[in-house]
């Protein structure tokens, strides 16, 4: 039997881990922390204070920044990877989440570090961080995500996954779904556009950031006149497994490199099909004709809703308990941290949930 492993999980201080609303990375960081846990590992969540885990808590501020009002990370962020390399002879993997703020402290110990890379890698900002630490091994969320900088060192490719029973098989219902952010990649106009043209009721759960809010109001909210659009607003883990199981499909429909797009799988673990743009990761994550259908245009969506009934709900569940599952996740991960010691490098993804 292989001894446990040492793990130290360094999050974002922007949001709770979980969060209490909106936040993405800090959830899935959350159910990786959770689920080595409970595959026997001994972990070290280094965090906000009102962060909530089985693992052992380091509080690195006193709550998420954002909800503080706090805007500029940076400081709050350096004074906890500070604290990491303090103490980084207690672990025998350190995994962060921090972008590469840490690189430049944490070179000499590279052969115990691996970042995951929650964003998108097609902007040009990131590339000298790259090219300047070539030694820091990095995970990527999908492989189109890593596109970009493939030249960069990345050690493996780790799908996310949820808990699997987080968000149980739903029955199904007469409206369409849209989960996630308002913002011009993410493409709701085209989501409305998709719903009033099939004549099917569209509901719109949806965060609106102050970035985003002129977008909205100038766009986004004169369509939501039509009698077949609701905007229920942002909505927690709690309203998600009911939002998500009545819905007859999801809507995807968006406009840029997604790095991996974690409302997919939470539709695909209620067993409702996404209906997805051909963009970023949506053809590694949806099986095309099983837990979905990947489209190129309004058009092409139309005539998807019209097979959508074809996919039984228990297939598109299936397709999430065999490569979604926070357990897959967090053994995939395992093997990669495992591989560290016989100082593996891959230049091929290490990993791919199949």
């Amino acid at each position: 039997m292989e001894k446990s492993l040492r793990i130290a999980q360094i999050a974002p201080l922007a949001e709770a881990v979980p969060p209490k609303l909106y936040g993405g990375t800090e959830r899935v960081i959350w159910w990786l922390t959770e689920a080595l846990v409970e595959l026997g590992h001994d972990v070290t969540l280094y965090a906000s204070a009102d962060s909530a885990t089985s693992a052992r808590l380091v509080p690195c501020a006193e709550q998420g920044l954002r909800l503080s009002g706090i805007d500029n990370h940076i400081a709050y962020t350096v004074a906890m990877v500070d604290r990491v390399l303090a103490e980084a002879d207690r672990y025998d993997i350190l995994h962060f989440h921090v972008d590469f703020v840490h690189f430049p402290l944490f070179r000499h110990l590279a052969d115990r570090c691996f970042t995951t890379l929650h964003g998108r890698l097609d902007l040009p900002d990131f590339k000298p961080g790259f090219a300047a630490f070539p030694e820091m091994k990095l995970v990527s969320i999908s492989n189109d995500q890593r596109a970009p900088v493939a030249e960069a060192n990345f050690a493996a490719t780790v799908y996310h996954g949820l808990p699997e029973h987080l968000i149980p098989q739903g029955p199904g219902g007469d409206y369409l779904a849209f989960l996630g952010r308002i913002s011009p990649e993410k493409r709701p106009d085209r989501a409305i556009e998709i719903a009033t043209k099939a004549g099917i009721p569209l509901k719109m759960a949806a965060k609106v950031d102050h970035a985003d809010r002129d977008y909205f109001e100038k766009v986004i909210e004169p369509m939501l006149d039509h009698p077949l659009v609701e905007f229920v607003g942002e909505i927690d883990d709690s309203a998600k497994p009911e939002f998500l199981g009545n819905a007859k499909a999801l809507l995807f429909p968006i406009d840029w490199p997604e790095p991996f797009g974690l409302v997919m799988i939470e539709a695909m673990a209620a067993g409702t099909p996404t209906i997805a743009w051909r963009s970023g990761s949506t053809t590694e994550v949806i099986d095309d004709g099983q837990s979905g259908y990947l489209v190129d245009s309004i058009d092409a969506a139309l005539n998807a809703l019209r097979k959508v009934e074809e996919l039984p709900r228990a297939q598109v569940r299936r397709c999430f308990q065999r490569r979604f599952t926070a357990k897959r996740m967090a053994e995939d991960y395992v093997s990669l941290f495992r591989s560290a010691a016989g100082g593996a490098r891959q230049s091929e993804p290490f990993l791919l949930a199949g």
